[in-house]
């Protein structure tokens, strides 16, 4: 197997990406209000400290079509995510796969973070999959000034359940790094899930409105005949691994924001 198939998803991978969002066994339901589910996952092992969360919100309002592009629409994202400081998409692996760069505010004191991912996507007609994990690239090394978060795995489904209406699920196994303890990222994320969720939705329903006023024809996530960012070769890239990163913080004096 070369090196390209192996770091871009296959197959094997969208299914068990699929999987674990309809799975129930060894999850645990920890939220359950207005449409929404939030559920964490029994670790195999203890050795896995980070959790994986999964959430699932039932939308009535937007169509699966348009959730999914509201996930891809960098422009848009703009306008809908108050924690975004940077995103951008750096370049194409294959007609359904990219390398992106996204930074994020963090509350104070704790030190603002970013990631560099691989994104693939899949569009079958009864539903929509993204998923995305941490890659290494050449051009992008952890930056002094922020900690270098690890996706270890981070995804949506989203199928439709009607012209006008859909389930979104949302599955994501993370580390912030840093110094932050495990237990408070887990129970952090359990709580901004919900929150983040809600934004979303509310996203989906502007952006039909939205669009029709920016380039309502460009969408180069469905049409790649549109895409103009510069091809990469997919062996440039390495998965970037949670352990590799354990000193990041340490060289930027921990999880102290010296600029406040």
């Amino acid at each position: 197997m070369s090196v390209r198939s192996s770091i871009l998803p296959d197959e094997a991978l969208f299914a068990d990406f699929r999987k674990q969002c309809l799975a129930t066994d060894n999850w645990i339901n920890k939220y359950d209000h207005n449409g929404m589910q939030v559920w964490v996952e029994v670790p195999a092992s203890k050795k896995h400290k980070i959790h994986k969360i999964k959430c699932k919100m039932t939308i009535k309002d937007v169509s699966a079509a348009t959730m999914y592009d509201v996930l891809h629409d960098s422009q848009y994202r703009k306008e809908w995510d108050p924690a975004m400081l940077e995103s951008y998409d750096i370049a194409r692996l294959s007609p359904n796969a990219d390398v992106g760069y996204y930074s994020w505010l963090c509350p104070k004191p704790i030190k603002n973070r970013d990631v560099v991912s691989l994104r693939s996507w899949q569009v079958m007609d009864d539903e929509y999959i993204i998923i995305n994990f941490s890659v290494k690239h050449p051009k992008y090394p952890p930056r002094s000034n922020l900690v270098r978060a690890v996706s270890i795995l981070t995804g949506y489904l989203i199928k439709p359940t009607g012209p006008n209406s859909c389930t979104f699920t949302y599955l994501s196994q993370a580390d912030p790094k840093g110094s932050l303890p495990k237990v408070v990222v887990n129970k952090a994320s359990q709580v901004l899930a919900p929150r983040v969720m809600k934004s979303v939705h509310k996203a989906g329903q502007n952006y039909p409105a939205w669009k029709q006023q920016n380039s309502p024809d460009q969408k180069p996530w469905l049409y790649p005949e549109q895409n103009t960012l510069p091809m990469m070769d997919a062996a440039e890239l390495s998965i970037q691994r949670a352990d590799s990163l354990e000193n990041v913080d340490e060289s930027s004096k921990g999880d102290s924001d010296d600029s406040s």
